[in-house]
């Protein structure tokens, strides 16, 4: 049987209801497991290479702009007001490193970042260390993975992705010539110099994009003399690759999302082997960071929410750690930094991130103090490992991201730079909430909110709520200019703060996954009924969004309640759970048993298809949706909610629009260029803008 593709004309005359979207035919593939037969009638659209696949992803691709051709002049209106409020032509805040002042800065009209420097002071001329519009000259994707410059400044390390597939390629560049050297590693995950300037370490992945093998090259060898330094022989485990502040150690960590293991070794004698810091234990998790004679290590061997405690680089052995810092029951302890004289705690308490400084001398600690009650706050480059500021990144719903310098001993943060929202915003105009929804068991579920004032009135608005709710990763409460296209449309807002990610602490995370991941959706569902019942919105008001893991989410949530949601839109959705973690050849699959379960576990496979989206899909009516998806994405495959969308145009009842974007030249972030990315924003805009009934 051939796939029946309708030929699609994309005329404005033409009226959306007189489309017939395409339709996938269907290969039934049978898998037998735990006694249970699975029938997967679209597993084909697996097969990439496959011409009839790609016609198929073209086809939905026709199909979703021409039924969204009525949007054409919204998309338009949405595109330049997005632009409008971007300075096109603008430069980062400059950082200090090794007597160079490193920043980026962009032109208008072109794609990406150009990364510059200059030599002893601001006053001196720039050089242009690597300008990424050159490396995409002809290509429709470009990504950088990770750039390092050597300590004697002369060499630039950096790694480069065309399809967004995740697969780079390590280049070294001398930055006195201006030339690409001859080293070219492939694969390459991440890198660190050691102090000789000359040697160089990097990570690999295996078949199944697993970062697996530490190698270090030595410049101007061939890379079959390079020596394998460290191997990651358990498939639950990936390794990193890290050197720290101090520049005295690069750091090897393997980790499971339960485990971990450190190597060590000194960046003075990059020949000598790595050094095992403590042998990994089950449950056990450890990271460690550098000062002067010691390793301070964040541990969770005395509670979920982490301690800290430091060891003498003599002896890591635990009876001569030290504690710093205690495990405490509210506060999470999410990362360190360690610098000559203080380190820093990034915390976690009741959903508010906090940063902590310690004088490692007197024992002094000050917390960074900030002006208002909800926000989020992401560490900044600060790499001179004596300095005494600390550079951080500030915002909110209503602060567009600004830069601070926290001067450690005046204890005072000076703004250095806040992102210029042109077009004359005022934040005065907004205003944010924290409310809270209450669980089916009880549990109070935090959502944030931001809405435009003089647009809330006490009818129930439109409103678009996000979540994602997985791998213990918090939302942060950000600024966005592109979301004031809603706002100012009478839209509200929200993110659902709830289990399975790391919003509260360690314990957030395990109340949503493994087999219990189904509080992550049920919070979601009450997260939106207290919305409704609250007065904010209506079910014909609400449009949900998610992404990837967030992807799961939308298809879970819509097949639990399809009635509380106006429309959905899901980016590189994780909907096929059952297949996936089935197919151990597959990115991530084996390293995730730990979060979702290993289906060859007869419970934890009838937990996982309970409800995993593709294989709940029923014959019922189902909200709008937009889907969207790209062709090289190696961390969701395309084929997931290709599978997806195929099932459920067979199923659903009603009349609702079903639109499937693939893009055909990206990765699982989508664009690499950011008007690529804003033209997709504006189309994703004017789809939940129409779904509302806003057609201006």
């Amino acid at each position: 049987m051939k796939t029946i593709l309708v030929p699609l004309l994309v005329v404005s005359s033409i009226v959306p209801q007189q489309l017939t979207p395409p339709v996938a035919k269907k290969v039934p593939k049978i898998t037998v497991i735990h006694g249970e037969e699975l029938i997967d009638d679209y597993s084909w659209l697996r097969e990439k290479s496959n011409p009839e696949v790609i016609s198929y992803l073209e086809a939905e691709n026709a199909y979703a702009d021409a039924m969204m051709q009525h949007t054409q002049e919204l998309q338009r209106k949405l595109y330049e007001e997005m632009l409008g409020r971007i300075k096109e032509t603008d430069l980062s805040v400059p950082y200090l490193a090794d007597g160079y002042y490193y920043y980026t800065r962009t032109e208008k009209g072109k794609q990406y970042s150009i990364y510059c420097r200059k030599k002893g002071n601001l006053d001196a001329s720039e050089e242009i260390i690597l300008d990424v519009n050159e490396l995409a000259s002809g290509k429709p994707y470009t990504s950088i993975g990770m750039l390092a410059v050597s300590d004697d400044g002369n060499l630039l390390a950096f790694s480069t992705d065309y399809t967004g597939f995740r697969q780079y390629t390590l280049r070294i560049k001398d930055l006195r010539t201006g030339k690409l050297l001859p080293d070219i590693v492939e694969n390459a995950v991440d890198f660190a110099w050691a102090s000789d300037s000359k040697t160089i370490f990097y990570t690999i992945e295996d078949a199944a994009k697993r970062p697996y093998r530490i190698y270090r090259h030595v410049l101007g060898t061939a890379p079959q003399q390079d020596v394998l330094v460290y191997e990651e022989k358990d498939e639950l485990y990936r390794t990193s690759l890290s050197r720290t502040r101090s520049k005295q150690y690069i750091l090897i960590t393997s980790a499971s999302s339960t485990t971990s293991e450190v190597h060590y070794i000194s960046s003075n004698k990059p020949s000598d082997p790595a050094t095992l810091l403590l042998k990994r234990k089950e449950g056990h998790e450890y990271y460690v960071e550098h000062q002067d004679n010691y390793f301070y290590i964040r541990t969770n061997d005395s509670g979920k929410n982490f301690r800290l405690v430091r060891a003498p680089i003599t002896d890591t052995s635990v009876d001569k750690w030290t504690e710093v810092v205690p495990h405490r029951k509210e506060v999470m302890l999410e990362d360190i930094d360690c610098f000559a004289s203080h380190i820093v705690l990034w915390e976690r308490e009741q959903g508010i991130q906090k940063i902590r400084v310690i004088d490692t001398k007197t024992g002094q600690t000050k917390y960074v103090k900030f002006p208002e009650p909800v926000y989020a706050v992401f560490s900044g480059p600060t790499p001179e490992y004596k300095s005494q500021t600390l550079r951080y990144t500030y915002q909110s719903f209503t602060t567009p991201a600004s830069v601070y310098d926290y001067d450690i001993n005046a204890d005072k943060s000076i703004l250095l730079k806040r992102t210029e929202v042109l077009g004359g915003y005022d934040p005065q105009n907004y205003r944010s909430e924290r409310i809270y929804a209450t669980a089916s068991d009880g549990t109070k579920i935090p959502i944030s909110l931001v809405y435009r004032k003089d647009k809330r009135t006490a009818c129930r608005q439109p409103l678009l709520l996000n979540g994602y709710g997985s791998y213990g990763i918090s939302r942060p409460v950000s600024f966005s200019s592109e979301r004031l296209s809603l706002l100012d449309r009478g839209v509200i807002f929200a993110i659902a703060h709830i289990r399975g990610g790391g919003d509260l602490g360690k314990d957030w995370h395990d109340q949503g996954k493994m087999m219990v991941k189904k509080n992550t959706f049920t919070d979601f569902i009450a997260c939106a009924e207290h919305l409704i019942a609250e007065g904010y919105t209506a079910p014909d008001k609400l449009v949900i969004t998610g992404g990837s893991a967030g992807g799961l989410l939308m298809g879970a949530v819509v097949n639990m309640r399809p009635e509380l949601f106006r429309a959905v839109v899901s980016y590189v959705p994780f909907v096929d759970v059952i297949n996936t973690m089935l197919d151990p050849s597959l990115p991530l699959t084996v390293q995730e048993y730990l979060e979702w379960g290993n289906p060859n576990d007869k419970e934890a496979y009838l937990y996982i298809k309970s409800y995993s989206p593709y294989d709940n899909l029923e014959r019922k009516a189902y909200p709008s949706m937009l889907i969207r998806t790209s062709l090289n994405d190696s961390q969701v495959m395309y084929w997931e909610p290709a599978k997806y969308v195929a099932k459920l145009r067979s199923l659903k009842t009603d009349k609702n629009l079903l639109l499937f974007k693939t893009n055909m030249a990206a990765g699982h972030s989508g664009a690499s260029g950011r008007y690529d990315a804003l033209r997709d924003t504006a189309f994703d805009y004017a789809f939940i803008l129409t779904q509302l009934g806003i057609t201006k």
